[in-house]
């Protein structure tokens, strides 16, 4: 998995969690709903990493 996927799959995630904030300060439903999709969106994405991940690990094990 490339790092840089994870960095921004991160990255939106943290992005998510500054725009629910924002929403939930100005009393900005829309925003805040907008953030937690954002950051539910990333957590799939992420853990999308992670299986990939792990299939790296078994076919690397299956090389050796």
């Amino acid at each position: 998995m490339a790092f840089d996927d994870k960095v921004d799959h991160k990255a939106e995630e943290i992005g998510g969690k500054v725009k629910e904030g924002v929403g939930r300060a100005t009393d900005d439903e829309q925003l805040e709903a907008e953030g937690r999709a954002d950051q539910s969106q990333s957590k799939v994405k992420q853990a999308g990493d992670k299986v990939k991940d792990a299939g790296e690990k078994i076919k690397d094990a299956f090389k050796s």
